[in-house]
């Protein structure tokens, strides 16, 4: 695609908005925003001692970075900077082409208060977005004006994904499709899918050994934690307490003090809920609790559907009540005493106004799924060419990490949704240059206006949920 010379300004002015914005929201978020998790990753930053319960490779960076700056501010400078820059690059890209409009959409995108709240919490969720931003900012900036990514380019993209497919354990899911699609080799779709599913096994016996031999991280049992979210919820749902796995007092237990939870596992991680009923099972070594999960799955299969479906319904936040929790970005730190501070009251206003706007469509992740789709579709009546090419990149990554939600998810957080939104908003952008079939739109925007009826109706009729941790444990 040639470059247009009257789009030189141009690019020079989305370059300066990116880095401005970059400054602004560093100066908004400063220092940081610490969740649950991100106190227990400091933590093991501060002792020295890692566990594979976060990613170790954020901890071992954060370690690295520390005398950069005190608490997390050197985590929350990587994750906005790569955030920025990546969507600058991308928009720059655009820019260059002379498809001004689409650069200043992504700019948009990136102030939008559900994708820019998040990523000021200092979390593995916006780490991975920051960088896989960056790595396609970078891929975009040579592929959308026409060019092959320079050998030098290619390595800060190898590491940028390396560090986005270590920081989160479902990251190969989406970051290998991701690559497969863009890869100039191998051609066609076969070679393209059995070479992906190669990197998916590779990957995943590979990265245990990167994050406990080299990372140095101790097992914590993290990798059970699917197993026992499906095996309680099969119990939950089988008659008699005859599930397989469970003895018929703990399938009572379970039901008695409601540890199914659609929502998230946590109910049997907690000893003053469920957590002493799952010990036994907890106990087993990793494989002969998926063999177990495997069996009760196969000898109850509609249980296993109906808890799974629930779940899914759950995490994708359509037919759910209004406020149900875990949406918004929170406003202020989690309490702690190892020098994790809360942001100004500009943030804690940010995010309190991200709170209200997640509450509509713009915060369901089963509206952008039923987006995605409509766009996949309307990549396939358009010729190849580098915008639908790298638009189908960005939708294939957004829909194959939502459908492994449907078998490998255990909580409804929105941050873990946060990749496949913000991936079908660029795409989407990038689809723009042309009119989709009308077909093709009219049935999409058919199943996105019965998506958005269903979930207003939903969230009229149901009532609150409890707003709180501990209310949502029961």
């Amino acid at each position: 695609m040639p470059i247009e010379p009257a789009a030189r300004p141009q690019q020079r002015y989305i370059a300066i908005a990116a880095a401005a914005l970059c400054i602004a929201s560093l100066a908004l978020f400063w220092p940081g925003t610490a969740m649950y998790d991100t106190v227990a990753q400091y933590r093991q930053v501060l002792s020295g001692v890692y566990d594979d319960w976060h990613p170790p490779a954020m901890a071992r960076i954060w370690a690295l970075l520390t005398p950069l700056g005190t608490g997390a501010t050197p985590m929350l400078v990587l994750q906005i900077v790569t955030y920025w820059v990546g969507l600058g690059l991308f928009a720059a890209a655009l820019a260059r082409t002379g498809r001004s409009r689409s650069a200043v959409a992504i700019i948009v995108i990136g102030l939008l208060p559900p994708f820019l709240g998040w990523q000021g919490i200092v979390l593995k969720d916006a780490q991975l977005t920051g960088a896989l931003l960056a790595a396609l900012g970078i891929v975009g900036w040579y592929r959308l004006t026409g060019r092959p990514v320079s050998r030098a380019a290619l390595i800060p993209v190898t590491v940028l994904l390396a560090y986005a497919v270590l920081v989160r354990a479902n990251a190969v899911f989406f970051v290998v499709p991701l690559v497969m699609v863009l890869a100039p080799r191998p051609a066609g779709l076969v070679a393209k899918t059995v070479t992906g599913l190669i990197a998916v096994v590779a990957v995943l016996g590979v990265a245990p050994v990167i994050n406990h031999q080299l990372l140095g991280a101790q097992r914590s049992g993290v990798e059970s934690t699917q197993a026992l979210f499906d095996l309680a919820g099969i119990a939950a749902r089988v008659p008699n307490g005859e599930a397989i796995g469970l003895t018929r007092a703990e399938a009572a237990t379970v039901i008695a003090r409601r540890c199914a939870s659609p929502f998230f596992w946590d109910p049997l991680g907690d000893d003053a809920h469920c957590g002493t009923t799952m010990a036994r099972l907890r106990a087993l070594p990793t494989g002969a609790l998926y063999v177990t999960l495997a069996g009760s799955a196969l000898h109850h299969p509609i249980a296993y559907a109906e808890h799974r479906i629930a779940h899914l319904n759950s995490t994708d936040r359509w037919l759910v009540p209004f406020h149900w929790p875990s949406a918004a970005p929170p406003s202020a730190s989690e309490p702690n005493t190892i020098g994790l501070p809360n942001p100004g009251a500009a943030a804690a206003a940010w995010e309190r106004a991200t709170g209200t706007i997640v509450e509509t469509p713009l915060g369901w992740p089963i509206a952008w799924i039923v987006v995605a789709i409509t766009g996949l579709a309307a990549c396939r009546s358009r010729p190849p060419g580098q915008a639908r090419d790298f638009a189908l990149a960005l939708l294939v990554s957004a829909l194959t990490l939502e459908a492994s939600f449907g078998v490998l998810s255990i909580a409804s957080d929105l941050r873990y949704h946060l990749w496949p939104m913000i991936a079908t908003a660029l795409a989407i952008v990038l689809l723009t240059d042309r009119a989709p079939p009308r077909k093709t739109l009219a049935i999409g925007g058919t199943a996105l206006a019965i998506t958005i009826c269903g979930g207003l109706a939903a969230r009229l009729t149901l009532p609150t949920p409890p707003q709180t941790y501990a209310g949502m444990l029961g």
